[in-house]
């Protein structure tokens, strides 16, 4: 298990695909964000070390999130991999009229 410090370890690590959404249209980009996580479950769900994907939707801050988290031990070989599927849903999302500040991050995680 890798540690950041003695006290300090975790034993998985997290991607967040993050974007804002606009209320403009019935809140059109949303839907469409939606309908893009959808298209790639299937590519996020067989990357090797998968363990979770989670959305997050905030409707007062209009953030749309998606949060890939994988094996500590594996998340070196996707980062090899450019993260695959991240820059087709990025480009995806970079298409949709209202979505804006496109981002991504990288954390660890640790069930306590």
């Amino acid at each position: 298990m890798p540690d950041i410090t003695p006290n300090v370890s975790f034993d998985k690590v997290a991607r967040e695909m993050r974007c804002k959404w606009s209320e403009d249209n019935d809140k059109a980009s949303l839907v469409q964000c939606q309908e893009i996580l959808e298209a790639n479950l299937p590519a996020i769900k067989a990357l090797d070390g998968f363990q979770s994907v989670n959305r997050v939707v905030c409707g007062g801050c209009k953030d749309f999130k998606i949060i890939v988290t994988l094996d500590a031990e594996k998340y070196g070989d996707w980062e090899n991999s450019s993260f695959a599927p991240e820059s087709v849903i990025l480009d995806a999302l970079a298409a949709v009229d209202g979505v804006s500040s496109i981002e991504t991050q990288t954390f660890t995680f640790m069930e306590m």
